[in-house]
């Protein structure tokens, strides 16, 4: 049970392809549940919005969320992004071929996908990878983290 669940709101009513698109990526993630805003005509507010995710709860890799369809007022951004701790390189491979779509947005692990979700794809031993001056030269220089190329640097 996690008692700390992140919340993501997607402001172009793509919430549930993004859902769907992580329950694919993620090995033991599921759909656990989906409200929707009714079919019936809301507010000004909620113009256009029927049939849409009102709430969606789901598992990425035994982590819970909660989404929604949240119109454009809030945008998904950079100041808050989701790390991704990997066992080896062809792990960090996996996800960066999944979640990389926005090549601008890559620098030192961290790759922005589809939806616009900051995600940082990096391995379990980061912080032993980045101890000499070298190495974090080596990292500041990459778009996916190479882990060979951080222990060869000095």
């Amino acid at each position: 049970m996690n008692k700390i669940v992140p919340s993501l709101w997607f402001a172009d009513n793509n919430c549930e392809a993004a859902i769907n698109y992580y329950v694919d990526v993620f090995p033991n993630s599921e759909i656990e549940s989906i409200s929707r805003y009714p079919e019936a005509e809301l507010d000004a507010h909620f113009a256009g919005m029927a049939g849409k995710i009102l709430t969606a709860v789901f598992k990425l890799d035994g982590q819970k969320f909660t989404a929604l369809d949240g119109g454009p007022v809030f945008r998904i951004n950079e100041a808050v992004s989701f790390t991704i701790e990997c066992a080896d390189q062809a792990e960090i491979d996996y996800y960066w071929s999944k979640l990389s779509k926005v090549s601008e947005a890559e620098q030192c692990g961290w790759a922005k996908d589809q939806f616009g979700v900051s995600w940082q794809i990096v391995p379990k031993n980061m912080g032993d990878l980045t101890q000499t001056p070298g190495q974090i030269q080596a990292m500041m220089a990459m778009k996916k983290i190479d882990i060979a190329t951080l222990v060869a640097a000095k």
